[in-house]
């Protein structure tokens, strides 16, 4: 056998290693004739391929199983033999070409088809998939910082992410025709809009702010990093993406931060699109919120899309901003939510409220959030959100033209069917909001 099919084997060999114990034993091998040749081996045939091995390979079967080694000198008879076919199915199965090389076709699958406006999320059982890989392969004891990285690997290169699953061996595992399955393509966010609901799991939000604002900061402290671990972390490794988990009302999220490069007359497409809007300037830098005004107002400011400021270097003295309007008076002018103070200069991990709020907002941009304070996690935060929102509002109008909208006469005030009106609408809202608090109550 040449280099490249030892090689082709070998991956092949460790993909069917589903316990990764370096042993195909009977249920794995029986898995690997599946696969290959759609039937399983019987008993009697598992242990002849198996004493053949013993007597002409010295470590070639270890824990009666088939070790790399006998996997190896099997292939090898084969092809002795005249059955060069059975080693070529078995390639091919597993994806490659007649270059031993594995095929574009099995790499990128043309069947996933990805519209406009749509984005790519790594299904739930792709999900578990990657988990078992890297449960199998890690060894330390406690895990790793990997679980999202598919997951942002996904949303911004899928070709590269079907690439991986192939690699590793998906189509195979999961016994599906394509690693395509794995991937969710969500629908159009004009829908989601429309229906004022989304079904996705992962929502981008886009960072903008002068050079210093503390953008980097901002990005590195949602992954657990305060401002010491940042300062031992190399320029080179600094990512300009940072992605990790957020509960909103209960519900396990991704949220996606990506910090835009500062240079204003050069924004594309892909730098406007996003979820959401996070506007950083340096509270303690007198001409750093001006950047953040002049990109609001040129490229977001006649958007649907929720934007929210941010103060960051909190724990510095803040000084008056040298622009028209303060940035609590800009923020109420354009009706966003008012200046979130953030710093990642504290003794333990930063606070994630704020990426908690930018993913609510991301998931209910048609919402106006405005929390009392900034934790959007107590009740009092959850009920104001509620009572702010459109639904309520929507209900409210109807049953106010319901109710009160006409002339209100002498007659009215002494008719029953009036007064069963107003206690019909009385009753509404009050089922609502005890519902809600009890919902809130089950979610905390």
């Amino acid at each position: 056998m040449k280099p490249a099919c030892i090689k082709a084997l070998t991956r092949i060999f460790k993909v069917s290693d589903l316990d990764n114990d370096g042993i195909l034993n009977d249920n794995e091998l029986n898995f690997f004739q599946r696969t290959c040749f759609n039937a399983p081996l019987a008993s009697q045939a598992l242990e002849d391929v198996k004493n053949v091995v013993r007597k002409n390979v010295i470590d070639g079967v270890c824990d009666n199983g088939l070790t790399l080694k006998g996997f190896l000198f099997l292939h090898t008879l084969f092809i002795q033999r005249g059955r060069h076919e059975t080693t070529w199915t078995v390639l091919r199965r597993f994806g490659y070409d007649d270059d031993l090389e594995l095929h574009q076709d099995y790499l990128f699958p043309l069947t996933l088809k990805i519209p406009p406006d749509c984005t790519t999320e790594l299904n739930h059982d792709a999900y578990l998939f990657l988990q078992s890989v890297f449960d199998k392969h890690d060894k330390f004891p406690f895990t790793p910082l990997f679980f999202p990285v598919p997951r942002l690997t996904t949303y911004l290169d899928v070709q590269r992410c079907l690439e991986y699953l192939g690699y590793l061996g998906y189509p195979i595992i999961s016994e599906q025709e394509s690693q395509a399955v794995a991937i969710t393509v969500t629908r159009d966010k004009k829908i989601d809009l429309q229906k004022k609901q989304t079904q996705r799991s992962v929502f981008r939000c886009n960072v903008f702010g002068d050079s210093g604002s503390g953008k980097s900061g901002f990005l590195q402290a949602f992954l657990g990093r305060n401002l010491t671990r940042q300062n031992i972390i190399s320029e080179q490794h600094m990512s300009y993406y940072a992605i990790s988990t957020a509960y909103v009302y209960g519900q396990e999220k991704y949220l996606l931060l990506h910090e835009v490069f500062p240079d204003f007359n050069v924004l594309s497409d892909a730098d406007q699109a996003c979820d959401i809007v996070c506007l950083a300037y340096d509270a303690s830098n007198p001409h750093s919120f001006e950047y953040c005004a002049r990109v609001f107002k040129q490229y977001f400011m006649d958007t649907k899309t929720p934007c929210m400021m941010i103060a960051a270097k909190s724990d510095l003295q803040e000084t008056k901003q040298l622009y028209a309007l303060t940035p609590l008076e800009f923020c109420r002018k354009h009706k966003m939510p008012p200046p979130q103070a953030f710093t990642c200069n504290t003794a333990d991990e930063p606070c994630k409220d704020i990426y908690t709020k930018l993913t609510t907002m991301a998931m209910h941009p048609h919402a106006r959030l405005r929390c009392m304070c900034t934790c959007n996690r107590c009740t009092f935060c959850h009920l104001q959100n509620f009572i702010n929102s459109e639904l309520v509002q929507t209900v409210k109008a109807k049953l106010y033209t319901a109710i009160l909208s006409r002339h209100v006469t002498q007659a009215d005030l002494k008719s029953s069917t009036f007064w069963l009106r107003v206690s019909v609408g009385a009753t509404v809202f009050a089922v609502l909001g005890i519902a809600m608090y009890r919902v809130l109550l089950k979610q905390r």
